[in-house]
């Protein structure tokens, strides 16, 4: 079994522990209150996770929140709170802003790791750490979905229903004909289109395949132009009115789910690592990608 597979099987006994840890005062405490303007940032997959969390806080009545690639926050706004995901603490995009954020007088920076002794935890004012969620895979999975966990359960979301979803999809198989397509397609509606984000992302990364991601309402603009017999659709939460028949229509194959979005997005890594195995690739290492980019000051 590949780390990333082992990864994955983890998630739903992780993101119990995500939830139970965001109760705890010293977390709470450092993640953004109530009513608070806030910019969440991240590199990758913790950009999209950024994404979707934004979207999430803002639907509950939160506050404004808006999410950004850490290389394109902008200069000339001013949040009360920037929150930031890197799962290895080492990200050049994240350090060169919170290094920039600490030397500001206004507002507050949290990052979510997973060590004190990080770069990046000496870098922000406070630190959230999830130890336990750590990988040994270069294809982020358990760290990105414990942290949406855990900031989900912030927001006061019950996280039973999503973690009984994905031990149901753990018992899944995937299915032969989904590893059989060419191209692959994932939508989203609101905090979902981050999810559709991520999961193009896994296959791009894992399997080197043609993936794509979009709004779901976005997709008769032009990107169903793209799909036929040999693509895969997967829709995060429920459709738009018609879109599956639309899509079927062009002889794609169709993929929704009445499951909790983060457990689909389980399902979607899964097929991931299973277009990886079929092509003959190894999931722990992707071509050209490291666990951590470190840039050169240079």
């Amino acid at each position: 079994m590949s780390f990333v597979e082992a990864e994955i099987a983890s998630q739903p006994e992780l993101w119990a522990r995500a939830a139970e840890l965001a109760d705890s005062p010293a977390v709470a405490g450092a993640l953004p209150p109530i009513g608070a303007r806030v910019a969440v940032v991240g590199c990758g997959t913790s950009l999209y996770m950024a994404r979707a969390w934004a979207a999430l806080r803002e639907a509950a009545g939160h506050g404004e929140t808006d999410a950004f690639a850490a290389s394109e926050f902008p200069p000339t706004r001013t949040y009360d709170h920037v929150l930031a995901i890197t799962r290895s603490g080492t990200t050049t995009e994240i350090l060169r802003l919170l290094s920039t954020l600490s030397a500001t007088t206004t507002g507050t920076s949290t990052v979510i790791t997973t060590g004190a002794d990080l770069p990046a935890t000496r870098e922000a004012r406070q630190s959230v750490l999830l130890p336990f969620a750590d990988e040994q895979s270069v294809v982020q999975t358990r760290f990105a979905t414990s942290t949406l966990a855990l900031l989900r359960a912030h927001l006061g979301d019950d996280l039973s229903a999503a973690i009984s979803d994905a031990r149901s999809e753990l018992d899944r198989t995937v299915p032969t004909a989904a590893v059989g397509q060419r191209q692959f397609s994932f939508l989203g509606r609101g905090w979902t289109v981050g999810l559709a984000e991520e999961a193009a992302l896994k296959s791009r990364e894992a399997a080197q395949a043609w993936t794509e991601a979009y709004p779901a309402m976005e997709f008769r603009h032009g990107p169903i132009s793209v799909v036929d017999e040999g693509s895969l659709v997967w829709i995060f939460g429920a459709a738009p009115d018609g879109l599956v028949d639309q899509i079927t229509q062009t002889g794609a194959l169709v993929v929704t789910s009445d499951a909790d979005p983060m457990a689909h997005l389980v399902g979607a890594q899964r097929l991931a690592v299973a277009l990886a195995q079929s092509r003959g690739l190894d999931p722990d290492a992707p071509r050209n990608l490291t666990r951590s980019i470190v840039l050169s000051d240079a």
